[in-house]
């Protein structure tokens, strides 16, 4: 079997699924006959990167400068095949190819809805139909996306996102005296935090419920001036920053998701894996983990009053908040472990060889 040069690469190491993706990659990526190597932006996430001898930094603004750092790598280390964590870097690399003339493979993971496609469709899918080898979806709803927008279906392979499981370790709740319900995202507009809000100041009532806001992000400041002007600072926490997110999860009886756009976010599966019952708005391929009632459970819109149901309902039901429990991590287990995206992908670069 001939051997490979890899180059795995993102923007950048802000906190974030895509972010988290990559590192899991550069972390649990192994093969005989591949070397694998790095290339991200800066950002608080660097610090979990173990294979620094193979990592290069790139600029999050310097873009010229970005394409010749990157030109000279692909020349100097015979890379073989890149794997673009963006369609920023999938530009890049377009573009360093008509440079060099190159006969490099692509494989782009796409993990969220990008301005290109939503501004000129066609041009979009003629990039990645022509430059693309292999496109990696995490969910089959991303992957019936691309088809409709006109992208060769035998170039995408749904590889769903893995949750390591050793971190994320299985783990039976009491109920004690307090209900937690949290939330776990960028503190940005998309993941519309307002809605987590809202229902705890329609619950303020119910004496044993406590809401928890964990991350940073834009919308911070705001956020606690709204908790601050609804008198709920008692009722609801901004605990900022979560260096163990599996530490958090398992602290929360209760895990919500509230965004106005999903692909396939990471932390409903990591609720699923320790054993956090989640409720969820239904977008993007969030239903191919959580399936109604066994696994978790959905909310069709962003409704106040339909959370809020949801919650006192699970709350109250002691029975089929264990049994969603354990469905839950069973599904993870056999469907979503870290291992499984990790061989998966391997066979997506040996598909390009």
């Amino acid at each position: 079997m001939e051997s490979m040069n890899i180059l795995v690469i993102t923007d950048k190491l802000i906190f974030g699924g895509a972010e988290m993706y990559f590192c899991k990659l550069e972390n649990q990526l192994h093969d005989p006959n591949i070397n694998f190597h790095y290339a991200a932006g800066s950002g608080e996430l660097y610090e979990k990167i173990k294979h620094k001898n193979s990592f290069s930094e790139i600029s999050r603004t310097k873009h010229l400068q970005n394409i010749k750092k990157l030109k000279k790598i692909l020349i100097t280390k015979e890379i073989d095949l890149i794997h673009a964590n963006s369609l920023r870097m999938v530009l890049y690399f377009i573009f360093i190819k008509k440079l060099t003339k190159k006969n490099f493979k692509i494989v782009y993971t796409k993990h969220n809805v990008t301005v290109l496609e939503e501004k000129n469709r066609f041009l979009f899918s003629h990039l990645l139909n022509k430059y693309v080898d292999r496109i990696i979806t995490v969910s089959d709803f991303e992957k019936f996306n691309l088809v409709n927008a006109g992208i060769k279906p035998n170039k995408i392979t749904t590889v769903y996102n893995g949750v390591d499981l050793q971190q994320f370790v299985f783990h039976r709740k009491e109920k004690g005296g307090t209900f937690n319900v949290g939330i776990l995202a960028r503190l940005s507009e998309e993941k519309n935090h307002e809605l987590f809000i809202n229902i705890a100041h329609q619950l303020r009532d119910v004496p044993n419920l406590m809401f928890y806001i964990a991350g940073d992000g834009p919308e911070y400041q705001k956020l606690k001036n709204i908790i601050r002007t609804l008198n709920l600072s008692h009722r609801i926490k901004m605990v900022g920053i979560v260096h163990k997110p599996e530490e958090f999860i398992k602290s929360m009886n209760l895990l919500l998701l509230t965004s106005y756009r999903e692909v396939f976010p990471m932390v409903i599966l990591e609720a699923m894996a320790v054993g956090t019952p989640i409720i969820s708005i239904d977008r993007g391929g969030i239903k191919e983990a959580i399936i109604e009632n066994k696994t978790g459970f959905l909310i069709n819109n962003h409704s106040v009053d339909d959370f809020c149901k949801k919650i006192l309902f699970i709350e109250s039901e002691e029975q089929v908040w264990n049994q969603c429990i354990e469905n839950a991590r069973r599904k993870v287990e056999e469907e979503f472990s870290l291992d499984q995206m990790v061989s998966n992908t391997l066979q997506e670069y040996w598909k390009c060889n």
